[in-house]
């Protein structure tokens, strides 16, 4: 084989490798993955108005919670393809 078209050729082989996936700028921002692998995220309505909440409700939105079981696969596979 000629060694301009050799060139091409392992030139050409990086080129044929599938895109990475992106993640979603907003999951990194609130989601992360915890050691075994479940979705962790921060609990919901906890920011202002807290005068009209129960201090039940304030002292269980602390943290963070563990995403449904049903939704982490999807989060993972869409979201955070490599582990955010």
């Amino acid at each position: 084989m000629p060694r301009h078209l050799e060139f091409d050729m392992i030139h050409l082989k990086g080129l044929r490798k599938m895109p990475k996936m992106k993640t979603k700028s907003a999951a990194k921002k609130r989601l992360r993955l915890t050691g075994t692998g479940k979705v962790r995220a921060n609990v919901a309505f906890k920011r202002h108005c807290l005068s009209a909440k129960t201090s039940k409700m304030k002292r269980q939105a602390r943290g963070t919670f563990i995403v449904a079981e049903v939704d982490a696969p999807a989060v993972k596979k869409h979201y955070l393809p490599y582990g955010g």
